[in-house]
């Protein structure tokens, strides 16, 4: 990603957070947001171990000081995890924090010894890890409809499959839609501003219901607002909450997760470890966004699919471009990213139909991909950075207020994680398959579709009612 615009997420995901101050990471590249000051280790003895090795490190370390060290949370959770308090949070830049960074070397020949991870950064995991695409949501006119269109399949309560979305909630109005009869949940905290303009990622969660209840009618589909704080949590809460939607919801059939984090590992979040664990143990089928840094690196969750342990919970979605044929230029990629869905220019609802929604909305001129590709993708440099979503001052272009009148056009792996996860739901009805994982797998085998993506040949799921988008072509620059 492009340093400025990470600086511009960090901005905005600081601003949802302003109590816990944030550094980018590792150190001083900016791949992810992580917890100043805090690191994170398992309850019980390795915790006692990294307070301890950390304690006599700085002590030793003539540039570095012990004072800060302690527990920063009790000594038991139920998500396994302990947070350690390293440094002062208030000392230093966004660049990086060095009492973590130094913590976390202090426990390395401890950690070769174990063959195994100790300690941790505390990640940020969010629903738009790098506020990419930037140019959307934007009004869909309401004489266009959806995209997938609604699958008109019948709804049976007695035989629906129960979809979990964990997300950032529903928009108050959002059962005036028909296609969320079967949608119930929590409503978004903060919808609006003071002005009654949309907040950032307003309507994400209902967008997400949308899709998965257009591809699969045959849902019981429950939004919980796990990612309220503008679609933002920390790693060390991540796992609570999450244990938090199923016990107050039950184990569903499917979890659609759009939100995540890279750490630089490849061995998971220490964070979710216990959630993952007993995520491993039951039926549900955890079905992950692969994130929208147009990298490599592993996305945690969805990278748990690349794993052994977790192979069969988990099911890793990319993102294809609007024509289906490519992956989207902003999808996260690579082997942990077990299949690619639509997720480019997609069109859903994002509020109900009682009244126009009010959004402030930059219309100006775009540069080339910031990724570097020749298609009109939806991952653009804009040239002023105007009145976006964030309500950031405007330094150019003309800022004006655009009305939502239900549909919207979004793009990102968040948006085919839903897609993927409507047609796992839809296998199960038609084929009478009450286990997901044994639909996931013989979905999978099924599929004849398939795209390229950064020159692999990857499985693709494209619903029978989405309509492909032509793909418009740049002229070569100059």
């Amino acid at each position: 990603m492009a340093p400025e615009r990470f600086h511009e997420q960090f901005d905005h995901i600081q601003r949802s957070m302003p109590d816990i101050p944030l550094a980018m990471g590792p150190d001083d590249t900016a791949e992810f947001l992580y917890e100043k000051g805090i690191v994170l280790a398992r309850d019980g003895e390795e915790a006692r171990l990294v307070e301890d090795t950390v304690r006599t490190h700085f002590t030793a370390a003539p540039d570095l000081t012990p004072d800060h060290v302690r527990r920063a949370s009790p000594e038991t959770n139920r998500t396994g995890i302990t947070r350690i308090q390293v440094g002062d949070p208030g000392h230093g830049d966004r660049s990086g924090d060095r009492a973590v960074a130094h913590a976390l070397r202090a426990l390395r020949e401890h950690e070769t010894r174990a063959g195994r991870r100790l300690v941790s950064r505390n990640h940020v995991v969010h629903i738009a890890v790098n506020a990419c695409p930037g140019d959307e949501p934007v009004p869909a006119p309401l004489a266009a409809g959806p995209n997938p269109a609604p699958d008109t399949s019948p709804y049976d309560p007695d035989t629906a499959v129960d979809v979990l979305v964990v997300d950032n909630g529903l928009t108050h109005d959002h059962r005036a839609a028909p296609l969320l009869a079967h949608v119930r949940g929590d409503t978004q905290l903060g919808e609006t501003d003071e002005e009654g303009v949309l907040r950032p990622y307003a309507g994400h969660g209902t967008f997400i219901a949308g899709l998965v209840a257009a591809v699969a009618p045959n849902t019981d589909i429950t939004v919980r607002n796990t990612l309220n704080d503008a679609g933002a949590v920390l790693e060390s809460e991540f796992g609570h909450r999450l244990f938090e939607a199923v016990d107050r919801h039950g184990w569903p059939d499917i979890i659609s997760l759009s939100a995540g984090t890279s750490n630089g590992r490849t061995d998971g979040l220490l964070g979710v470890d216990a959630f993952m664990r007993e995520l491993r143990a039951r039926g549900t089928l955890l079905v992950a966004a692969a994130g929208n840094n147009a990298s490599a690196t592993p996305f945690w969750p969805a990278a748990y699919a690349d794993l052994p342990d977790h192979a069969d919970a988990v099911l890793s979605v990319g993102a294809l471009r609007s024509d289906g044929e490519y992956g989207a230029c902003f999808s996260n990629h690579g082997p942990w990213v077990k299949v690619y869905a639509p997720g480019e220019r997609l069109v859903g609802v994002l509020t109900g139909f009682e009244q126009p929604v009010p959004y402030v909305y930059q219309h100006s001129t775009y540069d080339a991909c910031r990724f570097g590709f020749r298609y009109a993708c939806t991952c653009r440099h804009p040239r002023h950075t105007g009145l976006l979503s964030e309500q950031q001052e405007s330094t150019g272009g003309t800022a004006e207020k655009v009305m939502f009148e239900g549909y919207a056009q979004w793009s990102g792996t968040s948006f085919a994680t839903p897609v993927a996860a409507g047609m796992v739901a839809a296998h199960m009805t038609a084929h009478k398959e009450r286990d997901p994982r044994a639909a996931r797998r013989q979905l999978l085998a099924a599929t004849g579709d398939y795209a390229e993506v950064r020159g692999a040949h990857v499985p693709a799921l494209l619903p029978p009612t989405w309509r492909p988008v032509p793909v418009t072509r740049l002229a070569p620059p100059a």
